[in-house]
């Protein structure tokens, strides 16, 4: 099963909120903006999440979105269905009438018992049992430490390549490390 870009969009957005916390509202152009998302198209985002009392707004020059929850009580499987809808592996699960995952062979439209029904209901569980466990803060601080772990790796690039010139230096063969770049350094 594959979510759609509003999914992806609509998780993106709810972190970014996270990460603001709800102390100021923050507008969805710098949202888009940082993410590299269509501002258009966020906008059909955001209304699903007003509507699941997922986000709050406020209008006005100081106006934007924030989470209407702790991030904590925030569960992906809220997020995603919001956006989705019903979440189902198969075509034949869905009934729109009923919002719920229904297999064409419950509805006495086949002939023969669906050999694979246990699978995809087993498949259906499994994921809606991740998103359930799944909060928003889990995935902020997931996002936290993944933005730290990046800033201190490339730190560690840096003083490795201070270090090897300031060898290569003291061994008396400056020409190389004058055209040594950071790059080349963190393949030494």
């Amino acid at each position: 099963m594959l979510f759609t870009a509003k999914a992806e969009y609509g998780v993106r957005l709810m972190l970014k909120l996270g990460r603001q916390g709800t102390d100021r509202p923050t507008s969805l152009k710098a949202i888009a903006d940082a993410e590299g998302l269509p501002l258009a198209y966020l906008e059909q985002v955001v209304a699903a999440l007003r509507k699941a009392d997922l986000v709050l707004s406020a209008r006005g020059a100081h106006g934007g979105y924030w989470l209407a929850r702790d991030p904590a009580t925030i569960t992906m499987f809220e997020v995603i269905a919001a956006l989705e809808g019903t979440i189902a592996p198969m075509e034949c699960f869905v009934r729109e009438d009923m919002e719920r995952v229904v297999c064409a062979f419950e509805t006495g439209q086949a002939l023969d018992p669906c050999a694979t029904r246990l699978l995809w209901l087993r498949v259906q569980g499994g994921i809606e049992r991740e998103l359930r466990n799944t909060t928003l803060a889990e995935l902020v601080d997931f996002s936290r430490h993944e933005l730290h772990d990046r800033h201190e790796i490339g730190a560690e690039v840096v003083t490795r390549a201070a270090n090897v010139a300031t060898t290569i230096s003291v061994a008396g063969d400056t020409a190389p490390a004058a055209g040594l770049a950071v790059g080349q350094a963190a393949a030494v």
